[in-house]
C-alpha cells in the first residue's frame, strides 16, 4: 500500500473538478481525500502501485472540459489512516490561484431547462459543475458556496441532496439552485416576480420596447433585433448614432443564416466562453440595418444563461424575435450596471421595463469580443469567459513582489502579477468617467484579495493628464511607469512567450512619447526591460486639442499643403470656410497643436479627406470606415509609387506618411474610385511598415517583429502588413487572445514592471 500526495495546479476550481476526483478514485477503488487549497487542488490517494498509476493516467487524460491543468507536483507522503475517498473542507493555502471565469449554460442544463418533468422546468438559474457564475460571483477562495453570493441562498433539501450525491451532475456544484431555494427574477419597481415578470418582458420586446435585462456579470439593454423601429429608438435614447450593436442570436442556425461563420469559428462562438464574434453578414438576413449601419458585418453571440434562453422561448404562445439586440447597459465609456441602484440611475430612462434578480454580482463581466483572422479568434475585448485567465511567464516566476498595472486610459483593463503569472481582468471602461475609476479601484482590491497577489509596486502609463496615472499616485505604493507604446509590443512579446528583443510595430491613436510629443505610428527596439525609439511615420501637426481625436477634418487639414489649405480642403468637403478658416489660424500660430505621429490619426484623415467619415460619434469610426470601404475594392491594388523611408535629424527612420496622404488626396480631387483609393492607402502604408522593418533589421540586427497597438484591429491591415514581413524573411509576432487595442496594455506594463524589478534584486 502507497500513499501519495498530488497537487494539481490550474483552473481546477469551480469546474466540477474535486467531485471528478472522487469518482475517479472510487472507480479505481483508491482511499484517501481531495482539498481545494486555493491555489491548487491538493490529492492524498492510497492504494496499490498499479491502481494509484491508473488514477493518475486518468487524473490527467479524463479531467472535466472545463478544467485546465498546467502542472502537477507529485510525492510520496505519511500513510493514510482512513478508508474510503472523501471531499474535505476547503483552506486558503499561498501560491498562485487560478479563478475560473464564467461558464455558459451547458447541454444538459439546456435540455432539463425545457424538460416539462425536470423540477427545473423553465428555472432562470439552472447550473451545474460543467456551467454557470463563477467569477462574477465571488466574495474569496478557495471557491465554496459560503464564499459567494449564493451564500444567501440556502440550499433546499432535494438540491442539498443532489449536492451530496457522488453519481449526480451537481455533485459539489456551488451555484445549486432552483425554483424553491435559488435567486428569483422580478421587475426593478413593479410587483411582477418569476414567471410573470419574464413574461411581462417578452411582451414588451414584441412590441418593440426596450427593455434592461440582469445577467451573469451586469446588465443589458435588449430590443427586437429585426425591428428597425426598435433598434433606432434604442440609439435615440442612448444616444449612439452609429457605433454597431451586438446581436444574441436564438441558435447557431440563427447565426448561420445571418452570418458567414468559418467552420473553424464554431467552436468559439458556441463554446463555453460564448463571446460576441463579428461576422460577415449574408444578403437576405432579418437583422435590422439599423443595428450596424453602413457595415457588412455584425458582431454575433449565443444564448449564454437560462435566462437569455428563456426570452426567447417560453410557453405563453408569444411568437418571439430569434434575434436580439444585447448591448451593455452603461452610459457611454462607463462600467456596466451591475446593481438595482445603478440601473435605476442609469438604465430606467432608457428601457420601458428592467428584469433584475437578487443574486449578486460581485465583479463585472462584460461580454468578450473577437474578430475572425485567418480563420481564428483574434480579440479585441477580453472580458466574460475569458478573465481573469493569466499568462505565465517562466523566465520573471522568480517574481515574489506583487505588481498591480493599471491600464489604459480607454478600454481600460488592469493586470495583476507574481511569480510569473499575470492576471490581466476583464473589461472596465473609459477612465474619462468617474464611476470607472471606482470600478477600477474597487475590482483591483477584490482581485488582489481573490487572487493573493498583495501589490508593492504599482505600473501606469506616464501620460501626465490620465486618470489612471492619478489613481496610481493615490495607491501610496511604489511606482513604475511604462511608456505606453513600449507596454503593448510587451504585450504581444508575453503573449507569444517571447523574450529575446523584438523590432515593435506599435501603431495607434495617442500615446505619451518621450520627448512630450503624441505618438502613435512607431518602430521600437524592445525588450521586457526597455526600448530604443527607432522610428516613426512622419510627424505632423495635431491642431484642436481633444476634440482633434474625434474630428478627422482637422488632422486632414493639418496635412494639407501650405499654401493651398483652405482651397483644397474646401474642395474635399472637409467643412465650411469658416471652421477650415479657424482651423488653419490654429496650425498657423500653433494654438492649441502638438506634433504627432499618431497612426490612428492619420486614418481618420484619409478617411475624412474620401468622404468617409469627418467626424466620429465613436472612437475608431473613421479607421472602420475605411476598412471597410477598401475591402470593397474587389480588385488586387498595388501601393503607390512613393519616396523611399528616410531618416530624421535626429537619425530615427520616416515613413513616407506625408506623401502617402498627398498622393490619395490627388487621385480623389481627380476622380479616381474612393474604395479604390481606401485599398490603395492600406497596401502602400503595409509597405511602408515593411520597408521601416528592413531598414530596423539591418540596424539592429533583430529579425523578430511585434505587431500592436490600435490600428491593427484592423484585420485588413493586419494581413497585408504581416504578408510582406514574412515575404521578408521576419518572423512576425501578433496578438490572439489579449486584444491588440488598449485593453491589452495592463498586461505589457505588468510584464515590464516585473522585469524591471527582478533586474533590481
Amino acid at each position: 500500500m502507497t500513499t501519495r500526495e498530488i497537487r494539481v495546479f490550474g483552473v481546477v476550481q469551480g469546474v466540477g473538478f474535486r467531485p471528478f476526483v472522487h469518482r475517479l478514485a472510487e472507480t479505481h477503488g483508491v482511499a484517501g481525500y481531495v482539498a481545494n487549497k486555493g491555489s491548487y487542488v491538493k490529492i492524498v490517494v492510497a492504494g496499490a502501485e498499479e491502481r494509484l498509476a491508473a488514477f493518475r493516467r486518468e487524473l490527467v487524460e479524463n479531467a472535466p472540459k472545463r478544467a485546465s491543468i498546467l502542472h502537477l507536483e507529485e510525492r510520496e507522503t505519511d500513510p493514510f489512516p482512513g478508508i474510503g475517498f472523501s471531499i474535505v473542507e476547503s483552506e486558503a493555502d499561498s501560491g498562485s490561484r487560478f479563478v475560473s471565469p464564467d461558464i455558459a449554460i451547458c447541454e444538459a442544463c439546456r435540455e432539463e431547462l425545457f424538460d416539462e418533468d425536470d423540477r427545473r422546468y423553465l428555472h432562470p438559474f439552472i447550473n451545474c459543475t460543467d456551467c454557470g457564475p463563477r467569477l462574477t460571483i465571488l466574495d474569496e477562495m478557495p471557491y465554496d458556496r459560503q464564499r459567494t453570493s449564493m451564500k444567501s441562498f440556502p440550499m433546499c433539501d432535494a438540491c442539498a441532496a443532489e449536492y451530496n450525491d457522488k453519481a449526480s451532475r451537481r455533485y459539489d456544484a456551488q451555484p445549486i439552485a432552483c425554483h424553491d431555494c435559488g435567486p428569483q427574477v422580478y421587475l426593478l419597481d413593479g410587483s411582477l416576480r418569476g414567471a410573470e415578470a419574464i413574461r411581462a418582458v417578452r411582451r414588451a420586446i414584441c412590441g418593440g420596447k426596450i427593455v434592461a435585462v440582469k445577467g451573469i456579470g451586469g446588465f443589458h439593454l435588449c430590443c427586437d433585433a429585426t425591428n428597425e423601429a426598435a433598434v433606432q429608438l434604442l440609439r435615440e435614447r442612448k444616444h449612439r448614432p452609429m457605433k454597431p450593436f451586438a446581436v444574441m442570436v436564438r441558435d447557431i442556425e440563427t447565426a448561420e443564416r445571418e452570418a458567414k461563420i468559418p467552420d473553424t469559428m464554431c467552436a468559439a462562438l458556441d463554446g463555453p466562453e460564448k463571446p460576441i464574434v463579428i461576422l460577415w453578414r449574408k444578403k437576405g438576413g432579418s437583422i435590422a440595418p439599423a443595428v450596424a449601419p453602413g457595415s457588412r458585418r455584425v458582431g454575433l453571440m449565443l444564448p449564454y444563461t437560462p435566462l437569455h434562453l428563456l426570452l426567447f422561448d417560453y410557453p405563453d404562445g408569444l411568437v418571439m424575435p430569434d434575434a436580439l439586440v444585447m448591448t451593455s447597459g452603461n452610459p457611454p465609456g462607463a462600467p456596466i450596471c451591475r446593481t438595482d441602484v445603478e440601473a435605476r440611475e442609469t438604465l430606467a430612462p432608457l428601457a420601458d421595463l428592467i428584469l433584475s434578480h437578487d443574486r449578486r454580482i460581485r465583479v463585472r463581466a462584460d461580454d468578450s469580443v473577437m474578430e475572425v483572422y485567418d480563420g481564428a479568434p483574434y480579440m479585441m475585448r477580453r472580458s466574460r469567459g475569458y478573465a481573469p485567465l493569466p499568462i505565465f511567464l517562466s523566465s520573471l516566476e522568480n517574481m515574489r513582489d506583487g505588481v498591480l498595472a493599471v491600464g489604459s486610459e480607454l478600454k481600460n483593463t488592469f493586470c495583476l502579477g507574481q511569480n510569473g503569472m499575470f492576471y490581466p481582468s476583464a473589461h472596465i471602461g473609459d477612465m474619462g468617467d468617474l464611476g470607472s475609476v471606482e470600478c477600477l479601484r474597487e475590482t483591483a482590491s477584490r482581485m488582489a484579495s481573490l487572487l493573493a497577489i498583495p501589490p508593492r509596486v504599482v505600473a501606469y502609463d506616464p501620460h501626465p493628464a490620465y486618470h489612471t496615472a492619478k489613481f496610481a499616485a493615490e495607491l501610496g505604493l511604489s511606482t513604475i511607469p511604462v511608456q505606453h507604446h513600449h507596454a503593448h509590443i510587451v504585450s504581444c512579446m508575453a503573449e507569444n512567450g517571447r523574450t529575446a528583443p523584438v523590432i515593435g510595430v506599435a501603431f495607434d491613436g495617442t500615446g505619451y512619447g518621450t520627448d512630450g510629443n503624441v505618438w502613435g505610428g512607431e518602430l521600437l527596439l524592445a525588450d521586457y526591460k526597455g526600448f530604443t525609439r527607432l522610428g516613426s511615420i512622419e510627424p505632423f501637426l495635431q491642431a484642436g486639442g481633444e476634440r482633434a481625436a474625434r474630428e478627422g477634418w482637422r488632422i486632414a487639414a493639418g496635412l494639407l499643403p501650405g499654401e493651398t489649405v483652405l482651397e483644397t480642403a474646401l474642395r474635399l468637403g472637409l467643412g465650411n470656410e469658416e471652421e477650415l478658416g479657424a482651423q488653419c489660424f490654429l496650425l498657423e500660430n500653433k494654438i492649441n497643436t502638438v506634433t504627432s505621429t499618431s497612426a490612428g490619426r492619420l486614418f481618420d484623415a484619409v478617411s475624412a479627406a474620401l468622404g468617409l467619415c469627418r467626424t466620429s460619434t465613436f472612437e475608431g469610426e473613421a479607421a472602420m470606415a475605411l476598412q471597410f470601404a477598401a475591402e470593397e475594392s474587389d480588385a488586387a491594388r498595388e501601393g503607390f509609387d512613393l519616396p523611399s523611408i528616410h531618416m530624421a535629424e535626429d537619425g530615427r527612420i520616416l515613413l513616407p506618411t506625408t506623401a502617402l496622404f498627398a498622393e490619395i488626396v490627388k487621385q480623389r480631387l481627380s476622380g479616381e474610385n474612393v474604395s479604390a483609393l481606401a485599398a490603395v492607402f492600406h497596401v502602400s502604408l503595409a509597405k511602408m511598415i515593411g520597408a521601416g522593418c528592413r531598414a530596423a533589421r539591418d540596424r539592429t540586427g533583430v529579425s523578430s517583429v511585434a505587431l500592436s497597438g490600435g490600428v491593427f484591429q484592423n484585420t485588413l491591415l493586419l494581413r497585408l502588413v504581416e504578408q510582406n514581413l514574412r515575404k521578408n524573411g521576419f518572423e512576425v509576432l501578433r496578438h490572439r487572445m489579449i486584444p491588440a487595442n488598449d485593453g491589452g496594455l495592463s498586461l505589457g506594463q505588468a510584464v515590464c514592471a516585473a522585469a524591471r524589478m527582478t533586474e533590481n534584486k
